[in-house]
């Protein structure tokens, strides 16, 4: 045997053994890097030496030419369905049949969730994989071989020895719920067409002409059960799948053994209950007689056995018809459609309205007034319109108006623009947000918007919740959050359900909150699209109010994680005259802001003139081009005014051509000066091309906390992090530079010493943050 050929079979040994690890066991025992590596070092391998591949290696999963038909199938042993039930009683009647015809009290049965998906049968001979196929009618199905063997849980030999000559294995082909919003994601950024739900993604994946298609489908396969084998496994059910895991093929974490039809019913209500935590969609329970050998006594009906049923949840779909289309007004004011059903019953609840999300969505429905529609409750929660009934639409049905004032307030409605530059060029892109230009002056938009500046992590007015703040706004004493300010306790004393020491409490925390950090202000604002962190970084790299009301676009896209979107946004809501007289008003109602100060370093050390030149995506002007107009011009004003043949001392013909061109164009030249005027304003000269400070002592770093701090929260050593460039991060990584580890540290912990991560505990952190230069 050569080197490559023992090779070869050492790697495919290893590959097989972390796929069992990871797809059976869910037990991984080594990074995915370091199994990407041993499967690229195998593949190259096998490139070198094609004499040496064999079908069940693990790199023949990448799928094959396209079939022009799938070749038909007929199962030896039919794949019948299952009885169901749909009460408890249904399962209980069951019982009473099986104890009847087994002539006993009690019965064992094995229970595991119906998973969401496609009955598929794979056929073993002496241990290696020879043919896949569909269930079809139960007695014909398809040969799906070629695109059962790219789905990566499947083995394509089986494990270990002892296994029957002859083996089908039965089970389901289905996506996860991860799975199946990438890859309605990924199908939807590149144009095409998305999937209504898992199970039909999987059912469409699985049944490609094209198996290179398959593929690239996250599928996975989990095993109920044994069609034809040639000699018997175990003497139970259960036994038999425990006996299939050993062999490498993937069985249910959640199969359990019941002893009575009571354990059955606690089982099936456990499952219910923990339905949406699970990784994938199910539609019910299985259960079945555990014993092989009393499956046998009781036989088949003609469709189905005796032995097993299906006891279904609720529908979770159903079909029903659009009543109207309604528009809600949210808290930045985005005006989002609402279905008005013909009320119907979904999942066990009566379901009347359903989220539509935005105009796009209803265009991408094709929906019209009138239609029967499918509705699902999404997570059994929220109801949404899945898909329209084109087949049933009536003549009568009209088009959903697209809003064009606000339904609250009679405000304009506009639609949200993105803004996209590149070179010189702005092109402007119509978002899917439709939003009521109303902001505080609409009384929807209002009530949102004070019980988000109240909030916990905004301004934190404790005790001041929804329903109080919906009648401060309904009784007219808050028309805008400065209100808030000028409540006194007599008129808190004259609402409904206030007495004199809830009215006294209430109006001494709104006098608490007068003190708030600069970064709870600017969140507690509620700018759209500026969350917690991105109103740190405004505060933390501004330092002042002043400063971040004042910031022109292009300025703010210096900023870390703030992209040309969030800063026109962010810009857009200062520039209304409304909220700078909102602001204007809490000042002077006794807000005083904590933590204001100087520009930080961070801001400074990412400003440049050079960079300057880089950000106004002046055609052909690159980071080298603009170093060397930089080092020429100095300043922005002096590059303006420079002619061409100065212009082509330094850079190429058509970048000295594109320069000049840009700032010929007085708006552009107006914008760009005004950009570099404000830099200057902030404390940013251009006395060289370098940068103006040094960089923060942990910038470029992430630290993740974990654990319990008793010298400080972890907010608090959050922000100290932050202040010295470090970025904090809520998970472990390879990437991760140190993490500080309090008592009650679990498992990022284990995870940082696993991937020998640097950990401090409180002390030496406590200790980094007093001298911090010496990191």
């Amino acid at each position: 045997m050569t080197t490559a050929q023992t090779r070869i079979l050492e790697l495919r040994q290893e590959l097989d053994e972390h796929n069992y690890r990871y797809y059976v066991l869910d037990e991984p025992s080594i990074p995915d890097a370091e199994y990407d590596r041993l499967f690229r070092e195998l593949k190259a391998l096998e490139a070198d030496n094609p004499q040496l591949v064999t079908p069940d290696s693990p790199t023949q999963r990448v799928g094959g030419a396209a079939l022009s038909a799938f070749a038909t199938v007929r199962h030896e042993i039919p794949m019948l369905s299952l009885g169901n039930a749909f009460e408890e009683q249904d399962l209980l009647d069951f019982d009473r049949r099986v104890c009847d015809g087994l002539e006993t009290q009690a019965v064992e049965y094995s229970c595991e969730p119906k998973l969401d998906g496609l009955a598929v049968s794979l056929l073993y001979q002496d241990g290696q994989l020879v043919r896949g196929a569909t269930r079809g009618d139960g007695t014909t199905g398809e040969d799906i071989s070629v695109n059962v063997r790219t789905i990566r849980n499947v083995p394509l030999r089986l494990k270990g020895s002892g296994w029957p000559t002859t083996l089908e294995v039965r089970g389901e082909v289905y996506m996860s719920k991860a799975g199946f919003e990438r890859l309605n994601a990924a199908q939807a950024e590149a144009g095409g067409k998305t999937f209504a739900n898992p199970r039909n993604a999987a059912a469409g994946s699985l049944r490609q002409l094209d198996s290179r298609i398959t593929a690239s489908r996250p599928l996975e396969f989990c095993c109920y059960g044994i069609g034809q084998v040639s000699h018997d496994i175990a003497d139970t059910h259960i036994g038999n799948l425990k006996q299939l895991q050993q062999w490498g093929l993937p069985i249910s974490r959640e199969l359990k053994l019941a002893n009575s039809v009571e354990q059955c019913l606690e089982y099936y209500r456990d499952i219910g209950a923990r339905r949406q935590a699970l990784a994938y969609e199910i539609d019910g329970v299985v259960f079945k007689v555990n014993s092989i050998g009393a499956q046998r006594e009781l036989g088949f009906r003609s469709r189905e056995p005796r032995w097993a049923l299906a006891h279904k949840f609720p529908a979770s779909e159903e079909m029903t018809e659009l009543l109207d289309v309604e528009f809600q007004v949210g808290r930045t004011g985005a005006v989002t459609p609402v279905a008005r059903l013909k009320p119907v019953k979904v999942a066990g609840v009566t379901v009347a309205n359903a989220t539509l999300h935005n105009m796009d969505e209803v265009a991408r429905l094709g929906l019209m007034i009138g239609d029967t529609v499918i509705i699902r409750r999404a997570g059994d929660v929220i109801p949404q319109v899945m898909q329209v009934v084109t087949d049933r639409r009536p003549a009568d049905a009209r088009p959903v108006p697209v809003p064009t004032a606000c339904p609250v307030c009679g405000s304009e409605v506009e639609r949200t623009q993105l803004i996209k530059r590149s070179k010189g060029k702005q092109t402007v892109i119509e978002g899917v947000v439709y939003r009521c230009v109303g902001r505080l002056a609409c009384a929807a938009q209002l009530k949102q918007a004070i019980i988000h500046f109240v909030s916990r992590r905004a301004m934190d007015v404790d005790g001041l919740g929804d329903k109080i703040v919906e009648q401060l706004v309904d009784t007219g004493l808050v028309r805008s959050p400065a209100d808030l300010y000028t409540l006194t306790q007599e008129q808190v004393l004259a609402l409904e359900g206030f007495a004199e020491v809830s009215s006294r409490n209430l109006v001494n925390a709104i006098a608490a909150s007068r003190t708030p950090a600069l970064a709870r202000f600017i969140f507690a604002l509620g700018i759209p699209e500026v969350g917690e962190e991105t109103a740190k970084v405004l505060a933390r790299s501004l330092g002042t109010l002043q400063r971040i009301m004042a910031a022109k676009p292009l300025v703010l896209t210096y900023l870390p994680d703030i992209g040309n979107e969030v800063a026109y946004e962010i810009g857009h809501f200062f520039e209304e005259e409304h909220n700078r007289t909102v602001i204007a008003q809490l000042l002077e109602r006794g807000i005083e802001l904590q933590g204001e100060g100087e520009l930080h370093a961070e801001f400074a050390a990412a400003t440049s003139f050079e960079g300057l030149v880089a950000k106004l995506d002046i055609p052909y002007v690159g980071p080298g081009a603009a170093q060397k107009l930089a080092q020429k011009f100095g300043a922005l004003d002096t590059l303006a005014q420079a002619d061409w043949l100065d212009l082509r001392q330094v850079v190429a013909e058509r970048t000295a051509k594109a320069v000049r061109e840009y700032f010929d164009d007085p708006q552009r030249r107006a914008e760009a000066l005004a950009v570099e005027a404000q830099l200057r304003d902030f404390g940013m000269h251009w006395a060289s091309v370098k940068k103006v400070v040094e960089g923060l002592p942990l910038a470029g770093q992430t630290w993740v906390l974990t654990g319990t701090l008793e010298s400080m929260s972890r907010d608090e050593a959050k922000d100290k992090l932050e202040a010295l460039g470090a970025k904090v991060a809520g998970s472990v990584s390879a990437k991760t530079h140190t993490v500080v580890a309090g008592p009650g540290a679990g498992s990022k912990l284990a995870k940082a010493q696993q991937l020998g991560v640097a950990v401090m505990d409180e002390a030496q952190f406590a200790a980094m943050l007093a001298e911090p230069s010496g990191l």
